[in-house]
């Protein structure tokens, strides 16, 4: 596969990898095995296409093929016409292809004939733009909603209303996830080295996944406004353990329920598995196993969240997070959406230990 001349699987250099990311080569990039191995997995439907010279899918990963029900070779090299479905509520006939292409964000929810079955999908539809401003990509993402189609009924009309105020809350305070996927695979990219491109495409699924499991809380509430943070915590804990799981090394968790606003959950679940993803692949190096301590304990003041080990500790002059990397933007985003405090302790052949605080009322539900 060429991109500007330049073979990409020659190129070695994290650098390069950067750069092809940063030009007009987005797609070119995204047909390369290291993206797709990783984008074929990502538990979000997701395809795109290049706008210029003329807009057409240049790749769809494995969960949009399933959701459509239509192959890769129905869709890569065709215009989003060639999606199947049409919006769910009655009164409404546009094509699912036609409002990817005049809407942003989150566009609605629509009804997929799939092997005989109707099923309903939400779809959101993101301009990629290039450094320059000008837009390059469409990238179009899809979920299903569990619901029953077009001619379900008044019940499940009401059901889709819901869900239609859910999304959109969800997409205006966690500043449009498709934005995030973008912008976490770029700047991860740009750190890659060969020996370690394994090794950083899992974290960056980890990532990936805090904001599918807060996806699927939210899918299962009632409500936009909240999730509780306690049960959030508890499952991206429990599914970094099971990712990474390491033979002599154990969880402990201990949490309190508690409804906070998801602007603040969202950055509370990255910083968990950031955190517990470093002790995991650090802490006990040259050791037979250990503990990992994972709480989030509400009482009149606030909230404590508190993520350690009693590992080896960081080494001699780092400290978390590291500046400029990943780490260090959600723990800011942490800070500047809940006022949280952040504070960290090392101690050599003792641990690590990261307390995190905010108050009650920086972290409720209400309008963002």
């Amino acid at each position: 596969m060429m991109a500007g001349g330049l073979d990409v699987e020659d190129k070695n250099d994290a650098e390069e990898v950067g750069d092809l990311l940063a030009t007009p080569g987005l797609a070119d990039a995204l047909e390369s095995d290291r993206f797709k191995q990783f984008l074929d997995h990502v538990p979000i439907a997701i395809a795109v296409s290049e706008l210029h010279p003329s807009e057409a899918i240049t790749y769809c990963n494995f969960e949009f093929e399933r959701l459509t029900g239509r192959p890769a070779t129905e869709i890569q090299g065709h215009a989003w016409t060639a999606l199947p479905g049409v919006a769910a509520p009655r009164d409404d006939d546009t094509p699912l292809g036609e409002a990817v292409q005049t809407d942003d964000e989150y566009i609605g929810t629509f009804t997929i004939d799939k092997d005989g079955n109707r099923i309903d999908v939400d779809a959101w539809s993101n301009t990629i733009e290039s450094d320059e401003g000008i837009p390059m990509f469409r990238l179009v993402a899809l979920a299903s909603t569990g619901l029953a189609g077009r001619g379900a009924g008044e019940q499940d009309d009401q059901t889709v209303r819901e869900k239609d105020v859910l999304l959109r809350e969800l997409q205006h305070r966690v500043k449009n996830n498709l934005q995030m996927i973008t912008a976490l695979i770029r700047m991860e990219a740009r750190n890659v080295a060969d020996g370690e491109t394994g090794a950083r495409f899992d974290r960056l699924a980890g990532r990936i996944n805090s904001l599918a499991i807060l996806y699927d809380l939210l899918a299962g509430e009632g409500t936009g406004e909240s999730v509780d943070l306690g049960v959030y915590l508890s499952q991206v804990a429990s599914s970094v353990m099971q990712a990474h799981a390491v033979e002599g090394i154990r969880l402990e968790l201990k949490v309190d329920t508690w409804p906070v606003s998801i602007n603040v959950a969202m950055p509370a679940g990255l910083v968990v598995n950031e955190l517990m993803i470093n002790a995991l692949k650090h802490a006990f190096v040259g050791r037979d196993g250990g503990t990992i301590t994972v709480s989030s304990l509400v009482d009149d003041t606030g909230c404590r969240v508190v993520v350690a080990d009693d590992g080896v500790g960081l080494p001699e002059g780092e400290t978390w997070p590291r500046p400029g990397k990943l780490g260090a933007v959600i723990a800011q985003s942490l800070k500047q959406n809940a006022k949280a405090t952040i504070e960290v302790c090392s101690t050599p052949n003792e641990g690590v230990r990261v307390n995190i605080f905010f108050a009650r009322e920086a972290a409720k539900p209400g309008p963002a």
